[in-house]
């Protein structure tokens, strides 16, 4: 009995201190895993950076930012530590966290508010929601934001160098939002809402007076009125569409209705 109790205690003393040399292999593996920029190599912003960035060009993004992070939080001169924290940002835009990458995008400019790239971090933020517009049945949201982000560009940054392009994608987003209003109120209109279509048209005329169909929203907002009973806002609206814009077909329209009309109030 003696002896096979000791066999077993033998055993089970066997088996502690193997899992106890497992257990120590895996501490050892994983602080080595936690330090090995620390330990493994002496610090080099410069090259760290550079290393990070052939990671992301190998699509390593994670590793990657853990490069990143150590360069901004150990970069003493400063020089490194800001590309450190844009290049995070860029790694979740090419990884398509769009979220995470916006709000890295705004780490940067609330540590660095005066860097040479804070007009670039403004304008990729623009980007992550410009990028987002599809159509004028799903892009209104992202259109919106980025406009607001633009708009804040060129407040912020008038000497930027995205100028020639802010522009433009203004008015896409302007004309993304217009859209959207405008097959809104077509929407209320073919559901016989036309008080709400109204909101939405007269909206869409004080909103955005460059739209690129004003006509035919003139003409929607007259025939809206006249099927609530307001018929002289109605003519008010057809007279306007006819002398702003004589030679659209819609003129052709609008003399119609407004003959129709004057034929009902002289009865």
């Amino acid at each position: 009995m003696t002896y096979v109790r000791t066999s077993r205690l033998n055993k089970m003393v066997k088996k502690f201190r193997y899992a106890s040399a497992v257990l120590a292999i895996l501490i050892l593996f994983s602080c080595s895993g936690k330090s090995a920029v620390r330990t493994n190599e002496e610090f080099n912003a410069e090259k760290f950076f550079a290393k990070a960035n052939k990671l992301i060009d190998d699509k390593n993004y994670a590793e990657a930012r853990a490069v990143l992070l150590e360069v901004r939080n150990r970069d003493l001169t400063k020089k490194f530590a800001p590309l450190a924290q844009l290049r995070i940002a860029d790694s979740y835009v090419k990884e398509d966290e769009t979220e995470l990458a916006v709000a890295e995008y705004r780490k940067f400019l609330e540590m660095y508010p005066d860097h040479r790239h804070a007009a670039y971090a403004q304008y990729q933020i623009a980007m992550v929601y410009f990028n987002q517009i599809e159509s004028p049945e799903r892009g209104y949201s992202g259109a919106a934001a980025a406009l607001t982000e633009f708009e804040k560009l060129k407040h912020n940054f008038p000497r930027n160098p995205y100028k020639d392009l802010i522009d433009i994608r203004i008015e896409k987003c302007r004309n993304v939002m217009a859209d959207y209003e405008f097959l809104v109120g077509e929407f209320y209109m073919k559901k016989d809402s036309y008080h709400a279509a109204i909101e939405r048209f007269e909206g869409l005329l004080k909103n955005f007076p460059d739209y690129k169909k004003p006509e035919k929203v003139l003409l929607d907002l007259a025939t809206s009125y006249r099927k609530i009973g307001q018929k002289e806002k109605s003519a008010d609206y057809l007279r306007s569409l006819i002398e702003k814009y004589p030679s659209s077909p819609f003129a052709n329209d609008a003399k119609k209705e407004l003959s129709t009309l004057q034929a009902e109030k002289d009865k």
